[in-house]
């Protein structure tokens, strides 16, 4: 086919039978199995597929993931079992046995420190930084004004614009940035931010060209809010006597504590480590806000900020040994929200924010960086002693064997078979093909199929 064949205007006006026709039979090697593949992942209900389909644009399908439940998790006293979405085998089951461990040693201890916002007006002027600064004190509160209407209802649920500033970076001359920090309450607050920036600048222009007349340069490069929160702030914890942790691997309580220190201190202090410990981490507090209809993206984004803030990318969980008392924790920004968004419009959001007791966003800020906590407790807990490729790929022994097409009877004999060795790609193959041979299978259908 010609290349030119494969470009196309208009494509968001076709239909979505239309799209689907369009990319199959120019981009895939089976068009009709691709058709076929893409309606069976369409909902039968046309009213929720319309509902979903509005959650992005040029849809033909929706991408599923698995819905999991993680039990046990006692927080603050309180109970809960936790929806994640993730696809990364063993996640869910290290978040589970971490809440089961911790279940019995005094369970989680959650607190949210500040629930600060911060958005952003980007603009130049040329004009005298003590004359600027002057006039941007005298006016900020009439400009402030200017955003009533759009403050009330957030103001009568205790939330708000909190604190405005004038900031000025030397690495760019004429550079000036006007920061808001906000409150949201139980929104994350992106649109009433954003929306909040936009009028507040479009006084900040009107009100510096009434004032300055033809002398007045200011422009406005842009309006955002950001996504690094690090007045956002959640810590969550754990910490019991050392001589209640299990012996685990060979190793004592004792033992298991201070290798457990010394795995989290590597990673405070080696940002090749940190990398992968904190990617452990967010394999908890990813599928919490995926479950909730939450912004994973800009949770992650701002975590990682957060772990370089001093310079260097460091661990967001940290452990001590004081006075034979073992205590983990992570402290760590998150801007989440239970109203707004999807969280109240995707189906499976509602659900999962119903099955946590319909929490405010502090709770679920707690929540989520519990999991988090108990995700990597489990990673490294298996690291220092198991190692970490028993416990996953055990888990993962069932995808490969999907892989391989493998038949009821080759998935009991497999997992029978790995029940106390080591699973790897070419071991599971090697038993299979030895198992199909033994039975006679050739090589036509010896996939299973």
């Amino acid at each position: 086919m010609d290349s030119s064949e494969r470009l196309i205007k208009g494509f968001s006006k076709l239909t979505k039978r239309e799209k689907i026709t369009w990319v199959a039979e120019r981009f895939h090697s089976k068009p009709e199995e691709m058709k076929q593949l893409l309606s069976s992942f369409n909902h039968d209900d046309a009213d929720l597929q319309k509902i979903l389909d509005a959650f992005s644009e040029n849809t033909i399908a929706n991408f599923t993931m698995p819905y999991s439940i993680a039990p046990n998790f006692v927080i603050n006293d309180m109970a809960y079992a936790v929806p994640m979405v993730i696809e990364e085998s063993s996640v869910v089951a290290a978040a589970s046995a971490s809440a089961k461990y911790w279940m019995s040693r005094g369970g989680f201890k959650s607190t949210v420190i500040s629930t600060t916002k911060v958005g952003q007006i980007h603009l130049t002027c040329n004009q005298d930084d003590a004359v600027l600064r002057q006039y941007f004190d005298k006016n900020k509160k009439l400009l402030q004004a200017s955003c009533k209407d759009l403050l009330i209802n957030m103001e009568q649920r205790g939330g708000g614009i909190t604190d405005i500033s004038l900031v000025t970076y030397n690495e760019e001359p004429d550079y000036y940035q006007i920061r808001m920090s906000f409150e949201t309450c139980d929104s994350m607050g992106a649109n009433f931010i954003n929306s909040v920036l936009e009028a507040f600048a479009k006084a900040l222009i009107e009100s510096h060209q009434s004032t300055f007349g033809d002398k007045s340069n200011l422009q406005v490069v842009m309006c955002i809010l950001s996504n690094y929160t690090p007045e956002c702030l959640v810590r969550s914890e754990v910490s019991c006597a050392i001589d209640e942790l299990q012996s685990v691997g060979g190793l004592s309580p004792v033992q298991f504590a201070h290798k457990f220190k010394k795995a989290v201190r590597i990673a405070e202090i080696d940002p090749y480590r940190a990398t992968t410990h904190n990617k452990g981490i967010y394999n908890g507090i990813d599928a919490v806000v995926l479950a909730t209809g939450n912004d994973f993206r800009a949770i992650e984004a701002c975590g990682h900020a957060y772990a370089c803030r001093d310079g260097q990318y460091k661990s967001l969980t940290h452990c001590e040994i004081v006075d034979d008392t073992f205590r983990f924790w992570i402290e760590v920004p998150m801007a989440l929200g239970t109203v707004g968004g999807l969280t109240k419009l995707h189906p499976l959001a509602k659900i999962s924010l119903d099955i946590l007791g319909q929490p405010s966003a502090e709770e679920l800020m707690k929540i989520t960086a519990t999991v988090g906590l108990a995700q990597n407790f489990g990673a490294v807990k298996s690291l220092i002693s198991t190692g970490i490729q028993k416990g996953h790929m055990k888990m993962h022994l069932s995808n490969v064997l999907h892989q391989m097409k493998a038949t009821e009877q080759e998935f009991k004999m497999a997992i029978d078979y790995f029940a106390d060795k080591i699973v790897s790609h070419r071991a599971v193959q090697e038993l299979l093909d030895t198992f199909r041979s033994m039975n006679g299978l050739n090589k036509e259908n010896k996939t299973g199929a």
